[in-house]
């Protein structure tokens, strides 16, 4: 049974995902993706079913705005085959450059996902981003801001290559506020939480939603349908959320995926009455 929804009309919606690994989709563990032979990210789900179907499903269902993320090699073939299902349905991200962005736009990609390809050195490359900004459009790129905590510093700091290098690149405010000249959206993946179903860093989403003058998307540690409410009263709405492995669809017990259905339709009915 639904839960009842709060009285305030909900804001925030569920964003859906499709998370490629080897081709294949699956629920992982963030933090453990490693790279190096013999090293293998912990696996929480591994589907039987193909990334079109899950495409084909959230089409069904009128949910739009998620995101196909290819977790290192092998995963083009199994991108491109979830895009078709669901032509300008997804975003795409894991892999993205200047030179390849235009094509995933061109395989039906809603819009290309970016992030450490705006790092150089593990600084952030202003230049990069207007430059993907100009080549594809503004209105065409998300921004992914994963990030994580530093045992030295306080606050969160922008996370490449598959989360496993912590860039000196901080999230605040001003940076923000800078980024949102290059991009439609961010995607902010908290890595330290993400595939552990704890529960969402509130700390992070109450500042995104205070802090992101662009729609952004939270993801990392949901694991049930509170969280969603949660996340629509620390953002004001402002934050959407991506349920992972805690979703029944991914083989998780704490999230129905037809609740978050349902909560998109009631945000969608509030939103245009």
């Amino acid at each position: 049974q639904l839960p009842v929804l709060a009285a305030m009309p909900p804001r925030s919606i569920f964003r859906p995902c499709i998370d490629l690994h080897e081709g294949v989709v699956k629920q992982i563990v963030g933090g453990s993706l490693r790279d190096g032979a013999g090293s293998r990210p912990t696996t929480n789900f591994v589907s039987q079913d193909s990334p079109a179907a899950f495409a084909q499903m959230y089409q069904r269902d009128g949910l739009r705005g998620g995101h196909v993320i290819m977790l290192g090699p092998g995963n083009t073939d199994a991108a491109k085959e979830a895009l078709k299902a669901y032509p300008r349905g997804l975003q795409v991200g894991g892999g993205i450059t200047i030179d390849n962005a235009s094509d995933w736009l061109d395989a039906g990609a809603e819009k290309v996902i970016v992030t450490s390809w705006l790092f150089q050195d593990n600084q952030f490359s202003e230049e990069r981003a207007a430059a993907l900004s100009k080549r594809v459009g503004r209105e065409n790129v998300v921004i992914d801001l994963s990030c994580r905590r530093k045992a030295t510093s306080l606050g969160w700091f922008v996370a490449t290559n598959r989360w496993q290098t912590v860039t000196d690149f901080a999230i605040t405010a001003d940076s923000l506020q800078r980024l949102s000249a290059y991009a439609a959206e961010f995607l902010v993946h908290a890595a330290d939480v993400e595939g552990l179903c704890q529960g969402i860093d509130q700390e992070l989403v109450e500042a995104l939603g205070k802090w992101s003058p662009i729609p952004c998307t939270y993801a990392g540690g949901g694991r049930s349908l509170d969280d969603l409410k949660l996340v629509d009263r620390l953002s004001n709405g402002k934050v959407d959320l991506t349920f992972g492995s805690a979703l029944d669809i991914f083989g998780g017990q704490g999230v129905r995926y037809q609740d978050c259905v349902q909560w998109n339709k009631a945000a969608l009915a509030a939103a245009h009455p």
